[in-house]
């Protein structure tokens, strides 16, 4: 752990009337999301380390809601970050003693099949972002069983692909991605999702399929549209991540 991963888990340590073991991270979108009464509201800008968050529909604030850490919003890759900035707040809540996390993004639609609005289940990745948060060390993380779907029934079920941005994906690049296997395609989750193993978290990810991707339709791909879709989905997603919150007297589901 390094020294501003230290004093980022001592201030929450000092801020948080309680301890989270769950944390839910809100992607493009979904970061006002109303999970239920928050008890704390802590600007990313306030916490030790905490990389600024400078993208649409990414509020960038931490919230306890129900005895869980939800973060409002998240940094990538593509806006200049490093890699240890991207994952530092899923490492920072590991220190903190979060022991699962429920990754939540927006991505296109890869699988012809799916359609906008549809929730999937991430089921494996494919990190093709030219980078991994574990260069430097620690090496050598087994990712057999990256995700776990537990609680995730009814939904779509896929593999996501993360790129890294922060242009939209060719016609080229789709066809590329349907034959390597990938269902949906994004530019964030993935490197939080290895951080999140590498420290021992269980992780669970949906994706909500905000677009079709490019060279599927004639219509251009824009991130007001991915908003705009994500806002539809709203309630759906709203219903699924509060069947993760701990239930009255601190047990957690499911």
């Amino acid at each position: 752990m390094t020294s501003v991963e230290a004093r980022a888990s001592a201030f929450l340590r000092r801020r948080l009337p309680s301890i989270p073991r769950l944390a839910i991270v809100l992607g493009s979108g979904m970061g006002d999301l109303d999970l239920g009464a928050s008890s704390v509201e802590i600007p990313y800008a306030k916490i030790p380390g905490f990389p600024r968050v400078r993208v649409a529909g990414h509020p960038g604030r931490l919230s306890l809601v129900g005895g869980a850490a939800i973060l409002r919003g998240r940094v990538h890759y593509y806006e200049g970050h490093s890699m240890d900035e991207v994952v530092r707040p899923v490492r920072v809540l590991a220190r903190l003693g979060v022991s699962r996390i429920v990754l939540t993004n927006a991505a296109g639609a890869v699988n012809r099949s799916f359609r906008p609005g549809d929730l999937m289940a991430i089921t494996d990745h494919l990190n093709l972002m030219g980078a991994n948060p574990l260069r430097g060390g620690p090496h050598f993380i087994d990712l057999t069983s990256v995700y776990d779907t537990t609680g995730l029934d009814g939904l779509r079920r896929g593999v996501y692909a993360a790129m890294a941005g922060p242009s939209y994906e060719t016609p080229a690049e789709i066809r590329m991605l349907r034959r390597l296997g990938a269902d949906a395609v994004g530019m964030s989750t993935v490197p939080e999702a290895i951080a999140a193993r590498q420290a021992g978290m269980i992780v669970t990810a949906v994706s909500v399929i905000t677009n079709a991707a490019a060279g599927t339709t004639k219509a251009p791909v824009s991130h007001a549209e991915v908003l705009r879709t994500a806002a539809r989905a709203r309630s759906k997603v709203a219903a699924l991540l509060r069947k993760f919150l701990p239930e009255p007297g601190g047990s957690q589901r499911p």
